[in-house]
């Protein structure tokens, strides 16, 4: 089963009856269900970007932004969240972005300079792949980090705009 970066949108009183839930419930379980419009599954193309950000373009600041956005703020006092309901247990437990956090995040990425570090990724396919840690990767490399960090800057300004706070996981 392949791991995929998951991100979900929750207001801070879902997150409350979330808590509520796990503490009346005899298995802990926090009753974990986001509609789908307030999920996103960023597949692994937020971890290529920051990989090649990182490493390639040697770009600390994009490389702390989407560090960020892939893994959380510590803290946030979710671990009543650390329950096969909400995650399967491979990787960490979910972590919190507040809603302070989340607009920060969400100014952060559409002021990210995608257009350049697109085209500074080698020209041959199988090298952007190689470049982004996607060795075996078939299909359009930039194609496929735009697609995702589009969606995922699209998903944290909704979360923004709506005083929402995010939660990080992979699964």
């Amino acid at each position: 089963m392949a791991l995929t970066q998951q991100f979900a949108r929750v207001t801070p009183a879902c997150l409350e009856r979330c808590r509520a839930s796990a503490l009346d419930s005899a298995e802990a379980k926090p009753g974990w269900d986001p509609p789908a419009h307030d999920t996103l599954d960023a597949d692994w193309a937020l971890w290529g970007l920051k990989w090649y950000c990182r490493d390639r373009l040697g770009d600390s600041a994009a490389d702390r932004l989407l560090d960020r956005v892939t893994s959380g703020d510590p803290g946030g006092d979710v671990e009543f969240l650390d329950h096969p309901e909400v995650y399967d247990g491979y990787d960490g437990p979910p972590r919190l972005l507040a809603p302070a956090a989340v607009s920060d995040i969400s100014r952060a990425l559409d002021e990210f300079a995608l257009d350049y570090v697109l085209a500074t990724l080698p020209a041959d396919p199988s090298a952007a792949a190689t470049a982004c840690g996607f060795d075996g990767f078939r299909g359009d490399v930039r194609a496929y980090l735009s697609r995702y960090f589009t969606l995922t800057s699209a998903f944290f300004r909704t979360a923004a705009q709506q005083g929402m706070c995010v939660l990080v996981r992979v699964d």
